[in-house]
């Protein structure tokens, strides 16, 4: 991380140090000069050398308060070579990995704690201001927006080659950790539980009825019958009102079929319903114990982990759907953005709609960030140390120095006028005690 103070900085910086100096040089002519003209003889009134005194003593512990003061700044980020004090010197640089500690155990116990994400939760209640938030087309505009450019930088940035491996590896990996006889054996047990099969099995006959029943469905059999007779059977149906047999044919076959169908669906004990359930568990059974069974599926399973044709299926399943997203995500009416749009604007109004659900989604919330506190707050603190110990001790210094170091300037000058103050009132009170003893 760079932190390299810029030329403007370091000048602004020395400029604010230019201030105490300048005046530390001042104060310290003065005593000089103070000094000097104590020995001179317009000096020798009275007045003069209690003035001259007064004066000396002002500067003398004016230069004693900035001189102390700028020890105290300047040994916050530098070494001062004093015998028995250097290093006590350079504190912020010395202490800079202890710096990141204390500040990272600050961060995780004051800010990231449990208590106060939770507070932060109920403070700003986000399932509300997410509802509020989606609620406004323009909003869901956006996000529809930023998803598909998103999406279409992901695109861009990912290469063909680097995602058809990683599929096919993927891919690969699940396949070979598969016992493929064993998993569609548990899942017609699912199927399966409960007689949930006859459920889709009537499902199914019903949907067949509502198509047997459809004019294009008898159509359909009737041309086929008329093929049939004239391709297997070409004498007789020159002889025969082929048409009419046909037609006779296709409605007579449909009806047969939805008598079948209305009475397997409407009796739970059909004896087809029987033999459909006595299949399915048989399928199960050898599924799960059949080593023939196992067998094939291990044929099948490594078809599709080795196989050429998968692979290139695979790759060209991906470029295809590449392709056709990216095709979308350029257009101005992007599907994909359209469908993020009128998602967002769905779950806005549904929230809004529903209290109990935003409380329970706050609910929610609270509870998943106390629980993950302690993770966070670990992690950002971790962070947060080892960030600062790889820091430069110097750039670090300097970075403090100029964010505080201006403020720290004005410590020397209130110490020179401070130190200056003490010295007028001590020598005051020094030649007022020698006038009372004197008296």
């Amino acid at each position: 991380m760079p932190m390299l103070l810029t030329e403007e900085q370091q000048n602004l910086l020395r400029r604010a140090k230019r201030t105490p100096l300048l005046l530390l040089i001042a104060v310290a002519m003065l005593f000089v000069l103070a000094s000097w003209s104590l020995g001179q003889p317009f000096a020798h009134s009275e007045r003069w050398q209690l003035a001259l005194r007064c004066l000396r003593a002002m500067t003398e512990a004016g230069m004693v308060g900035a001189l102390a003061d700028w020890f105290a700044v300047s040994a916050l980020f530098k070494h001062i070579l004093i015998p028995w004090i250097s290093r006590h010197t350079a504190i912020i640089p010395r202490n800079k990995d202890r710096i990141g500690e204390n500040l990272a155990v600050f961060v995780r116990e004051r800010f990231l704690d449990g208590d106060s994400l939770v507070q932060l939760v109920r403070t700003h209640q986000p399932a509300d201001k997410m509802a509020q938030w989606l609620r406004s087309p323009a909003n869901a505009e956006l996000l529809g927006h930023q998803v598909a450019r998103l999406a279409a930088a992901a695109l861009a940035t990912v290469q063909d080659a680097q995602v058809e491996r990683f599929i096919k590896l993927a891919l690969r990996t699940l396949l070979g950790q598969l016992d493929l006889s064993k998993s569609l054996s548990r899942v017609l047990t699912v199927l399966t539980h409960e007689g949930r099969h006859q459920v889709l099995l009537e499902q199914a006959l019903d949907k067949l009825v509502e198509l047997l029943r459809e004019a294009e469905t008898r159509e359909l059999m009737a041309q086929t019958i008329a093929h049939w007779l004239k391709t297997e059977h070409p004498l007789k149906e020159k002889m025969l009102p082929t048409g009419w047999l046909s037609d006779k044919g296709s409605a007579m076959i449909a009806s047969s079929l939805e008598h079948l169908l209305d009475a397997i669906a409407d009796n739970p004990g059909h004896v087809l319903r029987a033999k459909f359930d006595e299949t399915m568990q048989e399928w199960i059974a050898r599924l799960e114990n059949d080593p023939a069974w196992h067998q094939k599926g291990e044929e099948v399973r490594r078809y599709l982990q080795h196989d050429a044709a998968v692979g290139q299926y695979v790759q060209e399943l991906w470029q295809s759907l590449r392709a056709s997203l990216q095709r979308d995500l350029a257009n101005e009416h992007s599907a994909v953005a359209r469908n993020v749009r009128g998602m967002g604007l769905w779950l806005g109004k549904s929230l809004s709609a529903d209290d109990a659900l935003r409380a329970s989604l706050n609910e929610r919330m609270e509870i998943w960030v106390r629980d993950l506190a302690p993770e966070i707050s670990q992690f950002f603190g971790t962070h947060i140390a080892d960030t600062v110990k790889r820091w430069d001790a110097k750039e670090l210094s300097d970075l403090i120095e100029w964010n505080i170091g201006r403020d720290l300037q004005y410590i020397r000058i209130n110490g020179t006028l401070v130190g200056g103050l003490i010295g007028f009132v001590l020598f005051w009170l020094g030649w007022l005690a020698a006038r009372l003893g004197a008296g």
